[in-house]
């Protein structure tokens, strides 16, 4: 907090009032008063003893306590306000905005430049006059650099942060070894851009040029980092500039990427592979200072910001995992955290305009999301595609967004290399030392347009004039040290042939001889396990557990501490579930979920979960976590199986899918042996997650050839609840599927569903799972399992037949999936009709097409409908129909088609049902 900011509004004749006071009684005044008339009193004794040092007028006067007033306010102005006159934009030099910052507007004139204040102490540490007050603020907030925390609400945070800037900013120079590195890692940074260029005329490779800066700044970032203990760096950014940071701070190879220029690529029935500027990398380098750091690129779409919380996931995840090596307690967060540094590079335009960002910085401190903190780095080259920034955001900073989380903004020239690796540097350590997210905006340009092959000057001529006049980062620093004496011509000049012509060798050597495509190498974790292929997907693997095992987790289910109070509610919840556990009642729904969530942590693998209202469950059947009544305190039976057990996790999210989804998409990606879960509250608001769906969940292996078994669940069936509470609409995930891509199921019996989840750990490979779940289903009394059809021998159920059916004389095959095969079940049983027989298709993809051929066969030549709840022009029976033409299907049953996934009348959901279930029985309807 500023020394000062007390007096900041106060008026001078009461200000007077108070000195008359303390000077009476010191106690008699607040205590920031009183340091402030020590001071005052200490330096008028100090001048009268014939100090040599600039002089304070010795009055007490009304009009000079009111100048020391002003000059606070002058200083606490220029703190707040000088990032709005700051040197940061390197082609407009012209700020639009009027911080207000002259010496005028706050009742000083020139005469009072050599007069010395008091208020100097909080800026120099010593009384200062008027002059050396401002100047020494300008050079520091006014510069190349403009340094936005004044807003931040936590005074050591606030405090630290300043002292730094003050005390060490303007001190700043890096030795000639740095300057040396920064000035290689710019002629990497642009030499490559050009050569590529001059190489690959017309390709599209979305340059940096205008923001090489960038290269210099993440080096200084993974180099400050290791320092300071860091031994893992994620990064997640868009196309601009990715082929760049891929060579020159990932150390990818340049014959892998003049290759994929070269369109080297692999037979399309083994991957359909991405472009090159969306491919992610892993790697190992030695920084400077001696210290090997991982670094970890992640693959990404061309929707922005989509990566973003995947980084976070991941780099959760890898925390969790030094956790569990290091024999940690679970909330022992933050040196753990130091380890692992997330980086996330930003777009300006991206970054105002895409909601993902809100919902990640929200995610920032929450237990479930934490990871101490990302460094979040702005390539802010001033416009989006085509769209000028004063029409892309309402804001006056692109960063504006980032002091929800009461964090400091650091706006940086892009041409001035050494201020972009002071505020890396300085960032990195203040992201160590709070363990909170930190933002730099580094104002730069594009040179070209959107693309290479994109023409700018139609829409921003103004700009480009500028623009092509401007020369580059590296040839102003070069300049830079040949004026201050640390280099010279020849050196730069050596630098940029010697990698030129390094490149066009590597270049010829590829021409000649083209490199093998090489498919991304599994990680550590993941090297166990291998890629699927079509026969795995015939028969599901045995997932079932001992009788011991099911006694032990039973047992630990259905136990509270001593002292512990839950609801009466929860009583008998426990109650219950130690009947389930001693054969006494068939399992439920809720019974099955915990006993699989159980069973994994006894072996020693995790359990993450998280998604809104989790921990309870949206229709309150899963009680993960119990609170006690009388004092607040939380307990899961989960974390208590037995000793030595496997991590478990649940976590009540913030009201968010599209963040959410992506965490745990990303926690998944760096732990194959957690199960990870997202849950929807409701699964027809999976679709605030599309983006996620489309790009990662449906194409990532097919793109990228990299797995993940996230699941999620996604409550689905109609019960009367109306258009947005019915539908996870499977029908979207069934025109994604493809490939054996991933697992879409809708299981009828708890028993089926805690085979699903076992199987995502017991396969040789990872998929992710769909779940189309319950819901009134959690409780229907038909769907139960016995506890034989969890123990060993036992497997997940692609299909189920009809035991009550006769086989001989039916007379129609009712094929169908999920919810609506209770209610057929409900009309077959209480009206004995044996003609009909009910299959139930419990996995929708990969499609067990033999199974489902040889259940319809054993009836021979009858009829068979496929029965769904959904409109004709959702649910499964397009997908069917579409890829499965030959089993021989007659017809469907479902609501008609609509534009709405349900009615919001509860007695025309009635009709609807009951006309469903009526026709699927109507033999004399064909």
């Amino acid at each position: 907090m500023d020394q000062f900011s007390y007096v900041a509004n106060a008026d001078v004749a009461a200000i007077e009032s108070l000195y008359q006071q303390f000077k009476v009684n010191p106690d008699s005044v607040d205590a920031s008063w009183r340091d402030f008339f020590k001071g005052f009193e200490f330096s008028e004794s100090w001048h009268q003893n014939g100090s040599s040092k600039p002089q304070a007028t010795p009055n007490g006067s009304n009009e000079h306590i009111r100048k020391e007033i002003e000059v606070v306010h002058l200083i606490r102005g220029i703190r707040a306000r000088g990032h709005m006159a700051a040197n940061i934009d390197p082609i407009f030099k012209e700020r639009k905005t009027d911080p207000s910052l002259k010496i005028a507007d706050f009742n000083l004139s020139d005469a009072d430049l050599d007069t010395v204040f008091e208020a100097g102490i909080e800026v120099l540490g010593r009384p200062a006059t008027l002059r050396e007050i401002k100047d020494s603020l300008r050079k520091i907030y006014m510069g190349n650099i403009g340094f936005e925390y004044q807003y931040i609400r936590d005074r050591k945070i606030k405090g630290w942060f300043r002292r730094k800037v003050e005390k060490e900013y303007l001190q700043f120079e890096p030795t000639i070894d740095e300057k040396k590195r920064i000035l290689s890692k710019l002629n990497e940074a642009a030499a490559f851009e050009n050569f590529l260029h001059t190489k690959f005329l017309g390709k599209k490779r979305f340059s940096i040029e205008g923001g090489e800066s960038t290269i210099p700044g993440l080096d200084a970032a993974i180099t400050q980092g290791a320092i300071q203990g860091v031994e893992e760096v994620v990064i997640g950014m868009a196309h601009r500039g990715r082929l760049n940071v891929l060579t020159n701070i990932m150390q990818k190879p340049h014959e892998q990427i003049f290759n994929e220029f070269e369109e080297n690529v692999p037979d399309q029935e083994a991957t359909d592979g991405d472009v090159k500027y969306h491919q992610g990398y892993a790697s190992q380098v030695q920084t400077p200072s001696g210290h090997r750091v991982s670094l970890k690129l992640m693959a990404n779409p061309s929707h922005l910001e989509t990566v973003d919380p995947i980084v976070l996931g991941y780099a959760r995840s890898r925390a969790d995992a030094h956790f569990e090596s290091e024999g940690r307690k679970i909330n022992d967060f933050d040196d753990i955290y130091d380890k692992i540094l997330p980086i996330i590079i930003h777009g300006d335009a991206s970054i105002a305009g895409q909601g993902i960002v809100y919902e990640l910085i929200q995610m920032s401190n929450l237990p479930g999301y934490y990871v101490g903190g990302a460094l979040h780095f702005i390539i802010n080259n001033q416009v989006g595609f085509t769209t000028d920034s004063d029409v892309a955001r309402s804001s006056l900073y692109c960063s504006d967004i980032a002091k929800i989380l009461d964090t400091p903004i650091l706006h940086v020239n892009g041409d001035d290399p050494e201020a972009v690796v002071y505020a890396m540097k300085l960032a990195v350590e203040f992201r160590q030392e709070f363990n909170r997210d930190i933002f730099i905006d580094m104002v730069c340009y594009r040179k070209y347009g959107h693309n290479e092959a994109d023409e700018p000057k139609f829409t921003q001529p103004e700009m480009y004039k500028i623009i092509n006049n401007q020369p580059n980062p590296r040839d102003i620093y070069i300049e830079k040290l040949i004026q201050r004496g640390d280099a010279d011509k020849s050196l730069a000049k050596q630098l940029k042939l010697a990698f030129e012509s390094n490149l066009q060798e590597v270049l010829k050597k590829v021409k000649k001889r083209q490199l093998p495509y090489e498919i991304p190498k599994l990680e550590l974790d993941w090297k166990k396990l291998r890629r699927s292929n079509k026969t795995d997907f015939e028969v599901s693997p045995k997932t079932g557990i001992s009788k011991e095992k099911i006694k032990l987790i039973g047992e630990a289910l259905a136990k509270t501490p001593e002292n512990f109070t839950p609801i009466k509610q929860i009583t008998k919840v426990l109650g219950e579930r130690k009947e389930i556990f001693n054969g006494e009642k068939p399992f439920n729904w809720a019974a099955g979920e915990l006993l699989a969530f159980g069973s994994i942590l006894e072996e020693n693998k995790w359990v993450r979960m998280s998604g809104q209202d989790v921990e309870r469950g949206t229709f309150s059947h899963r009680h993960a976590i119990l609170h006690d009544i009388e004092n607040g305190q939380t307990y899961s039976s989960l974390e208590h199986i037995k000793e030595g057990q496997g991590k478990f996790e649940i976590y009540n999210s913030l009201l968010s899918e599209y963040g959410v989804m992506g965490f745990e998409y990303g926690y998944a990606m760096a732990n194959p042996n957690a199960l990870v879960i997202w849950e929807a509250q409701f699964g027809d608001f999976v679709n605030g997650a599309q983006i996620l769906v489309d790009q990662y969940i449906a194409a990532t292996e097919s793109k990228w050839q990299t797995m993940n078994g996230l699941v999620l669940l996604l409550p689905h069936g109609y019960e009367g609840q109306g258009p947005e509470h019915s539908n996870a609409r499977p029908e979207r995930f069934l025109q994604l599927a493809a490939e054996n891509n991933m697992y879409v199921c809708n299981c009828t019996t708890p028993a089926n569903f805690f085979h699903m989840l076992r199987r995502q750990l017991a396969l040789p490979f990872r998929k992710p799972c769909i779940h189309m779940s319950p819901k009134s289903m959690l409780r229907h009394p038909l769907a139960v399992s016995n506890i034989e059809d969890f123990e060993e021998g036992t497997n997940f159920q692609e299909t189920y037949g009809d035991d009550f059916a006769d086989k001989k004389n039916v007379k129609r095959v009712l094929l169908c999936s999920g919810k609506i095969y209770y209610d057929l079940l409900e009309k077959q049983q209480s009206e004995n009709r044996k003609e009909i027989a009910i299959l139930r298709v419990e996995q929708l993809h990969p499609f067990p097409k033999k199974q489902v051929e040889k259940l319809i066969k054993q009836y021979g030549k009858v009829e068979t409908y496929w029965v769904q709840e959904e409109p004709l022009n959702m649910g499964a029976w397009s997908f069917i129909l579409r890829e499965f033409p030959e089993i021989g299907i007659s017809d469907v049953v479902s609501r008609k088609k609509s534009a709405s996934p349900a009615t919001g009348y509860f007695k025309q959901h009635l009709k609807e049902q009951e006309f469903i279930i009526n026709t699927a029985f109507d033999l004399s309807k064909k």
